[in-house]
C-alpha cells in the first residue's frame, strides 16, 4: 500500500493545536470590505476552531 498523500491546500489552511483540534481563519476578509462594519472585520481577524462534524474528515486529509 502506498502512503496517503496529504492535501497541500488543506495543510496550508488548517493548523493543528496541541490538543489535536484544528484552527481555521474566517472567510470573507479579502474583498468587499466597505459594506462590512468595523466590528465585523475585527472579529474576522481572529482564528476559530473547526466544527466537530468536520474534524474527523479534515484530520484524515491533513494527517501531519
Amino acid at each position: 500500500m502506498p502512503k496517503i498523500k496529504s492535501s497541500r491546500a488543506a495543510s496550508k489552511r488548517f493548523k493543528k493545536t496541541g490538543t489535536g483540534k484544528l484552527r481555521r481563519n474566517h472567510a470573507g476578509k479579502s474583498h468587499i470590505l466597505t459594506k462590512k462594519s468595523r466590528k465585523r472585520k475585527r472579529k474576522l481577524r481572529k482564528s476559530t476552531s473547526v466544527n466537530h462534524a468536520d474534524l474527523r474528515r479534515l484530520k484524515r486529509i491533513i494527517h501531519d
